[in-house]
């Protein structure tokens, strides 16, 4: 990790007929490789099945952290990391059996993280955060790129960092996916994130590369933990 800061470009707004050449595009700056999937069950849009995430995980110059927006990821989630994902994070409203889900990804091979919506509290979350290694909380409603910020979620960020500092040893990062640009960085890195996914901001912009070093530099700049 650069300076406790992660950015985790997603490939949501990318070129999917190019996505060697996109993911090309951002593999010298950003960390590593945010890949959303989406079944069109827990959320109204589809992007990758299984057989696609693997080739892309294969032929990514990025490590890939796998957002599992999906109606079963207690079967579906130990099988992202067996496919070398370095990260699978998983919908806490979608899971039957968080902790054995969350056993089950480490135990696979990955590090572990755990989605919340806008609409469900930390408190539900709460007693998984010694669990996990990252905490996804959504800015935006999971399913779509390109939509506005949510700025009341960083109350919730703010309460995850306050429980989060509490924790002796290794602290789960808190990821921001959802609105991320240079106008919304900086106030999700003071309230406590330090992993941010971008799609829009990076891959509409005229430079993906250099997009990624901007992000970097105002989260870092406002990241006080």
């Amino acid at each position: 990790m650069k300076n406790n800061i992660l950015i985790n470009p997603s490939i949501l707004n990318a070129k999917f007929d190019d996505l060697a050449n996109e993911i090309a595009k951002v593999s010298q700056s950003a960390d590593q490789l945010h890949l959303d999937i989406m079944d069109n069950i827990f959320v109204p849009n589809f992007t990758f099945d299984f057989q696609r995430a693997k080739e892309i995980i294969a032929f990514s110059d990025l490590p890939v952290d796998a957002h599992l927006m999906i109606a079963d990821p207690d079967n579906s989630a130990p099988k992202y990391a067996q496919a070398g994902c370095v990260s699978v994070t998983f919908h806490l409203e979608a899971a039957k059996n968080i902790g054995q889900t969350i056993s089950d990804v480490k135990s696979s091979g990955a590090k572990v993280g755990v989605a919340v919506k806008p609409g469900t509290p930390f408190s539900l979350v709460e007693p998984f955060i010694e669990q996990i290694d990252l905490l996804l909380i959504m800015t935006v409603e999971p399913g779509f790129g390109g939509q506005s910020f949510m700025h009341e979620q960083m109350d919730k960020v703010k309460t995850a960092r306050s429980r989060i500092e509490l924790i002796k040893g290794g602290k789960p990062l808190i990821q921001v996916d959802g609105g991320i640009s240079l106008e919304t960085i900086g106030e999700a890195a003071s309230a406590g994130a330090n992993c941010f996914v971008a799609g829009s901001a990076v891959y509409k912009s005229a430079d993906p590369d250099n997009m990624v070093q901007l992000l970097r530099k105002s989260a870092e700049e406002h990241f006080r933990y």
